[in-house]
């Protein structure tokens, strides 16, 4: 009875972590869209949570990765999934209140590896699964992505160059509804899997899915996909102001480019398995996209905070998962540790959404 109530806790926990991946990564999706006005922010964020939602549906690829690429998950426990979710959610709360575009994947897996460290030991880390299929794509993705977007938007503005810039740029924005329902579309195939991964972990922990062979069940699929649809329609104004001007100011062009060329490194990396960082990979085509245009067109002490963010992302998460699982192991194994971890939680996350009810705070996000 007590192992069935600890797991609705941490399928608790992994559904709202995925419903903050939603909203942290939003701006993934829309922010290019909406600053070159290629669509209005809410009809942007609509379209992104419905494709979300359909791309949970077209790969499990990921979703395996994470389920036994990553740690052992003959030696997975309710009480590491649950203190792994934990350091990825609170770390998604404190650089979205930051607006810094970090990546809820490395989160998510940062926060498995800490609280598993601590509760195995290194041995019940692959390794080779880590370096393999998450640090060496998260160097290669977004320099990918700033290549292929940097040499799309020269070879656009070649073909266009000589052309009126009314028609131009209203091709263009019809260009992006289409681009960033790719993006949307590739965003849900890979992001969504990442919580579909940790929910079959915690089966697995719980005895309800072989360790050998992991299937992800149906309603796991439907369950994460609604999540992460229902958090991209909540929006996260703060990072998608910073994904949509702070790094450069787009023109429709630029938009496109950025979008098609993180959704098709996006797509290449889920057919294969990597748990990517979308949003590392659409950073990486904002950028290469404004500096293909003119260096001096990104504002490059914006993108070097969000390189940072990047790099502290899999060590700070593993160190609040780490110390999660250690507060919950104080309480011993049951549901006790687990529910004061949610209390401690629960008081941070109040905190930080009224100190962003302030007028001040309120008056930054669009009307």
């Amino acid at each position: 009875m007590a192992s069935d109530l600890l797991l609705v806790l941490v399928i608790g926990a992994a559904l709202a972590f995925d419903f903050t991946n939603g909203f942290h990564d939003t701006a993934n999706v829309v922010a290019t869209s909406i600053s070159t006005r290629a669509m209005a922010p809410r009809a942007a964020i609509a379209l992104a949570a419905i494709l979300n939602f359909v791309g949970a549906f077209l790969s499990l690829e990921v979703a395996a990765t994470i389920a036994k690429g990553i740690v052992d998950s003959g030696a997975i426990t309710l009480q590491v999934v649950f203190a792994g979710l934990i350091g990825a959610i609170l770390w998604n709360l404190v650089t979205w209140w930051y607006g810094l575009p970090s990546s809820s994947s490395h989160a998510l897996i940062g926060g498995v590896v800490g609280a598993m460290l601590v509760s195995h030991g290194p041995s019940a880390i692959h390794g080779d699964g880590l370096l393999g299929k998450v640090v060496l794509p998260a160097l290669v993705a977004p320099v990918l992505a700033f290549v292929v977007a940097g040499l799309s938007i020269l070879l656009v503005y070649r073909i266009v160059g000589r052309l009126r810039p009314g028609p131009v740029t209203r091709g263009f924005r019809l260009g992006q509804i289409a681009s960033g329902s790719l993006l949307a579309l590739a965003h849900g195939t890979n992001d969504a899997q990442k919580t579909m991964g940790v929910i079959t972990l915690a089966l697995v922990a719980h005895g309800s899915l072989s360790a050998a062979h992991p299937d992800v069940p149906f309603w796991v699929v439907v369950a994460s996909a609604s999540a992460i649809a229902l958090g991209t329609y909540s929006g996260g104004w703060r990072i998608i102001r910073t994904m949509g001007s702070k790094i450069i100011k787009m023109d429709a062009a630029q938009g496109f480019s950025a979008q098609g060329s993180g959704a098709a490194v996006i797509l290449a990396a889920t057919h294969v398995g990597f748990p990517l960082s979308t949003t590392h990979v659409i950073s990486g085509g904002v950028v290469g996209a404004g500096a293909a245009k003119r260096l001096s067109a990104v504002k490059w002490g914006v993108a070097g905070n969000m390189a940072v963010a990047w790099i502290l992302t899999i060590p700070a998460a593993g160190l609040t998962g780490a110390a999660a699982y250690g507060i919950s192991a104080l309480f011993g194994g049951g549901t006790l540790g687990p529910l004061v971890v949610c209390l401690v939680l629960a008081v941070a996350t109040v905190a930080l959404i009224r100190a962003r009810s302030t007028p001040a705070a309120l008056a930054e996000d669009p009307a």
